[in-house]
């Protein structure tokens, strides 16, 4: 059944013109999950001829500075008319602001009917969170609902929420010029030096370009690598960002998502196979498109001042290093195959430090090696960290959180990551195993019956 006309309300209101979008939003308690939204008011002709009123069914539209406004509804069974999501005890229905968000839309889809305040808090700066006020709260029914079968806070985040405000307060996220411009100008150093030796030292201009890219990774992460890394943001923002809101959580996180050729947990014997790496060709991302210029230009800068003896292996000895930093930090802890209500103790249970052995190590890791510290504080300037570290252990102490604060040596981490893979290797294959790229642990939301399988709802993706 088409969207509208399942939702569609007809009301005769007389004469009455309107200008602009009304505000009353229609509560209709026992109608499906697609239908919440409001109405306005158009103008039709009836058969004989008489002008009347109907309410036509709307969604709402913003702007990046969360100003919303009310828009007729779209027709096409491929939009998103509904995404509300618990934001500090306040339900809001944020279908028009996913669109316009400039860190992209697909991560927040997964939290559809629930709580996002944790990872909500850890992506936005304190400006980005006063916008929490001007987005459009949910229909009161549908917040009733939802509220009902949504976890209440855990003891955990509320003393989080503390000791976040705590941090913010004492300053912690004050910029380090100087450690970012001693970076910034590492950076350079290394991209000079590939550059002077690509003649005279081919290998060594390899060695440095790999070293010069991982460094941008670090450097640029979700805002300069377009073009300083040569990774598009569509990508960062599909992968990257849902990482950081569903870590380790089995369908759904990407970083863990190795297989057809590595498995990090035995798979299905339908799944275990190398021609599944078929799909990944099949998959379309249209949104990609226009970046591939930012990528063309990179690539094109790239190959003229190196050549692709030299360029090549740099790109594969930079994905290798950044590999070998990045995955062993969550891929030796636990993976979930539901979802987890408490944001805080997951990350703590699916991240282990490393603890580097010396200066070059800690420069190479590029803040990473405090996997924890980035996953809970984002947006903390990394040279904050080391500080962190203490803090946090004794928060996990404090809060009794499972596991307590992992953490291993660089050298042990990367034999545990190791180890996991062999383990798998040698293991059956686990028939009904949840496959890596998939709609994970999400079910759907009955308005009439609340919570289905899995505990949440996910609407239509775009």
């Amino acid at each position: 059944m088409k969207l509208h006309q399942a939702c569609l309300a007809i009301a005769l209101v007389g004469s009455t013109s309107v200008n602009g979008f009304s505000s009353p939003r229609m509560t209709m308690p026992s109608v499906s999950r697609t239908a919440r939204f409001s109405a306005v008011v158009e103008e039709v002709t009836t058969t004989n001829g008489a002008t009347a009123s109907m309410e036509m069914p709307t969604a709402w539209e913003c702007d990046e500075e969360a100003e919303c406004v009310e828009v007729p509804a779209c027709n096409d069974e491929e939009c998103r008319t509904t995404l509300d999501v618990r934001i500090h005890s306040k339900w809001y229905d944020l279908s028009g602001w996913r669109k316009a968000h400039p860190a992209g839309a697909h991560w927040i889809d997964w939290y559809d009917g629930r709580d996002a305040t944790e990872v909500m808090d850890a992506f936005h700066s304190a400006k980005g969170r006063e916008m929490y006020k001007r987005l459009p709260a949910s229909a009161p029914d549908t917040a009733a609902v939802l509220e009902a079968s949504t976890a209440p806070y855990s003891q955990t985040e509320l003393n989080f929420r503390k000791l976040r405000a705590e941090l913010e307060e004492d300053g912690w996220w004050n910029r380090d010029f100087v450690h970012e411009g001693t970076l910034l100008a590492i950076w350079t150093s290394l991209f000079v030096g590939a550059t002077l030796t690509v003649e005279s030292a081919p290998p060594l201009s390899c060695f440095l370009l790999g070293l010069t890219m991982t460094n941008a990774g670090w450097l640029g992460h979700d805002y300069i690598h377009a073009v300083a890394a040569g990774l598009g943001p569509t990508w960062w923002s599909d992968k990257h960002n849902k990482h950081h809101a569903l870590t380790n959580e089995m369908g759904v996180d990407e970083d863990i998502a190795t297989d057809p050729f590595l498995f990090p947990y035995a798979p299905d014997p339908e799944n275990d196979s190398p021609l599944l790496a078929v799909n990944g060709v099949e998959e379309k991302r249209p949104d990609a498109k226009n970046e591939l210029w930012y990528l063309l230009a990179h690539y094109a800068v790239l190959l003229t001042i190196f050549p692709l003896q030299v360029w090549v292996p740099a790109v594969f000895l930079s994905g290798l290093m950044s590999a070998l930093i990045v995955t062993p930090t969550h891929q030796s802890e636990e993976f979930f195959e539901e979802y987890q209500p408490d944001w805080v103790t997951a990350q703590f249970q699916s991240t282990r430090n490393a603890v580097t052995t010396n200066p070059f190590s800690e420069w190479l890791w590029g803040g990473m090696q405090y996997q924890l510290e980035h996953h809970l504080f984002p947006s903390m300037p990394r040279s904050k960290y080391p500080l962190l570290r203490p803090i946090l252990q004794k928060f996990a102490d404090e809060n009794n959180v499972p596991g307590g604060y992992r953490e291993s040596g660089e050298f042990e981490i990367l034999y545990m990551n190791w180890d996991l893979y062999r383990k798998v290797a040698e293991a059956d294959p686990v028939p009904g195993a949840p496959y890596s790229r998939g709609n994970g642990q999400l079910g759907a939301i009955d308005m009439q019956g609340g919570v289905a399988a899995g505990g949440v709802g996910l609407g239509k993706l775009m």
